[in-house]
């Protein structure tokens, strides 16, 4: 039997795909369905053939599709373009009460409020997210009704962070950003996530969100976390959010999810087959996720402060402006 820690995007889906080929599974989910999380809540960059492996493709064919792009700067429109496929909007609330759903009714067993001990055991998977450890940034995302969107997604960067749009089921629209942390902010719920966007400069963009429906309940908060690859136990096998962070600008990181989880597959079912010692099960599964991520990882970690810099972002929006920001090239970097 293969034991997940960690119900999320990378343990449900890899809990589907083992269930899909006779695998035992059982997961364990420190928290209950449904939940909200701090998600950019829109998939882009992941192959239609990586779903049908997992099995979860029906799951998100009633997802959202987002082609046109908007980014701004503390309130100036600089870009417009177009996804070259397009990126796919649902909420984390109802993608994961879906993929639970599945794995229970392919007969996987899952555990809610159960978290296990981190330690790297044979046939123990750590699909438990991030690394708690004290951190400079803070994730926050709220669900807004009634919000009149300049394009299916925008991305607005300001002096202290960004943050995405994307609209999801039911009308509503996805608020995420990522901030420095700043310790002098002492707002609750959605007033947060709107006291950040002011401080870094996007104060239209507040004016839009005080207009519309907060939905205070999809409110939610993460810090402590650093970027990147995270730092593992020798023995340990991970995947999702757990082995390594893409920084959310670039829109990849449910993608990844997905990804490391079919990475995963293979060993895992030969190993429960007994054709590989978990030894070797745990290498193939460290050596395909370095191969298969190792660029983009490089990649956002060089832009990312580019963000975060006043004459990074000056020379975005001058390179923007005048019609010289290759978006193609750049996306394809970190996909």
């Amino acid at each position: 039997m293969v034991t997940i820690a960690g119900g999320g995007l990378a343990g449900l889906s890899l809990a589907a795909g083992l269930r899909s080929r006779g695998v035992a599974v059982e997961v364990h989910e420190a928290g209950s369905y449904p939940r909200h999380r701090v998600c950019g809540e829109f998939i882009s960059g992941v192959e239609r053939s990586t779903l049908e492996n997992l099995g979860i493709r029906e799951d998100l064919d009633d997802a959202l599709q987002h082609r046109s792009v908007v980014w701004s700067r503390e309130g100036r429109r600089i870009h417009e373009d177009v996804m070259p496929t397009p990126a796919l909007g649902i909420s984390r609330h109802r993608l994961d009460l879906r993929l639970r759903d599945r794995v229970v009714a392919a007969g996987g067993r899952i555990h809610e409020r159960s978290r296990l001990v981190r330690e790297a055991c044979e046939g123990r998977v750590w699909a438990a997210g991030r690394i708690p450890r004290r951190g400079s940034w803070i994730g926050l995302k709220c669900h807004f009704h009634d919000l009149e969107m300049a394009a299916d997604l925008e991305m607005h960067l300001g002096a202290n962070g960004y943050a995405g749009l994307a609209g999801i089921e039911d009308g509503g629209v996805n608020v995420c950003g990522l901030f420095k942390v700043d310790r002098t902010r002492r707002a609750r719920g959605s007033e947060l996530l709107l006291e950040y966007l002011a401080a870094g400069g996007n104060t239209k963009l507040v004016e839009r969100l005080r207009a519309a429906r907060a939905d205070e309940v999809s409110f939610c908060a993460v810090a402590g976390f650093e970027l990147g690859r995270q730092e593992i136990e020798e023995d340990l096998c991970a995947i999702g959010d757990a082995e390594s962070m893409i920084p959310p600008f670039t829109g990849n990181g449910m993608s990844m999810a997905f990804q490391s989880a079919e990475l995963a597959l293979e060993p895992l079912s030969r190993w429960s087959r007994g054709e590989l010692s978990w030894e070797e099960c745990v290498a193939g599964i460290r050596g395909g996720l370095h191969h298969r991520f190792r660029r983009r990882l490089l990649a956002a970690s060089a832009m990312h402060p580019v963000l975060l810099r006043r004459g990074g972002r000056t020379f975005l929006e001058v390179l923007a402006r005048s019609g010289a920001l290759p978006f193609g090239p750049l996306l394809s970097l970190v996909r």
